[in-house]
Parts: C-alpha cells; structure tokens; sequence
C-alpha cells in the first residue's frame, strides 16, 4: 500500500500540465504585455541592465560633447585663418602707405604745406658730467 502511494504520488508530480510548444508565441506575447519584466531572470540582471544603460547615456552625452567642441574648434581655425589674411593686408597697405614716395604723393594732394628735407639728419651727442657728491 505504501508502494501504490507512493507511485500515485509520483504520477501526481509528473503529471504537471505542460505548457503550449509556442514558445515564440508566448515570448512575442509577454513581451507585449510587460510581464517578461517581472520574470526572476530579469529582475536579478536589472541593476546591471540599468548601469549599461547608464553607461549608454554618458556615451552619448559624451560624443555630442566632443562633436560639439569639434565644431567649435573648426570655426576658431577658421576665424584664425581669416584673422590673419586680414593682418597681412593690413600691415601690406601699412608698409605700403608709409613709403616716402606714398607720403611724399598724400602730402601733396592734401595740401599741406610740407617739404622734405634736403639734409641729412644730424646727430646730437650730450656729454654726461659727473655727480658731484
């Protein structure tokens, strides 16, 4: 008697209702509904889950970043560029403008009343007397 239990009970235990050979089905289903999530498996993996998820926020924060300062650098190369074309022109009109020639031709159209010298510049030495203590 205790042996007919005994299988009764095993064939109990083994007589478990099996579920549906959809498993793509029932898959496609709990992922619809949201109960995937509360399954064990991804309820023990969920801080790992949310680190790589974090991990994913600070990569792209980090890339935008980097394009940002990127672009930035970009326009700074290009305003440098420009900066110096304009320097070169500026000092090229200078060098240019300050020729004797050039001066000599402005000072005649304005009128004014200048005239170059015809002798040469002369050099005037001061000669230092000592202290007298």
């Amino acid at each position: 008697m205790i042996w007919s239990r005994d299988k009764k009970l095993n064939e109990f235990i083994l007589d478990k209702p099996k579920k549906a050979s959809h498993k793509g089905a029932n898959l496609l289903k709990d992922i619809i509904d949201g109960s995937f999530l509360t399954q064990d498996y991804i309820v023990r993996q969920l801080p790992f889950v949310l680190f790589l998820a974090t991990l994913a926020v600070l990569y792209i924060g980090n890339r935008y970043q980097a394009e940002k300062m990127l672009r930035h650098s970009l326009s700074l190369q290009n305003e440098l560029k420009e900066l110096r074309a304009e320097a070169i022109t500026t000092a090229s009109e200078l060098m240019y403008i300050s020729k004797q020639s050039e001066v000599a031709r402005l000072v005649s159209e304005r009128g004014l009343e200048l005239e170059e010298s015809t002798e040469p510049p002369r050099r005037i030495t001061i000669e230092k007397r000592e202290k007298l203590n």
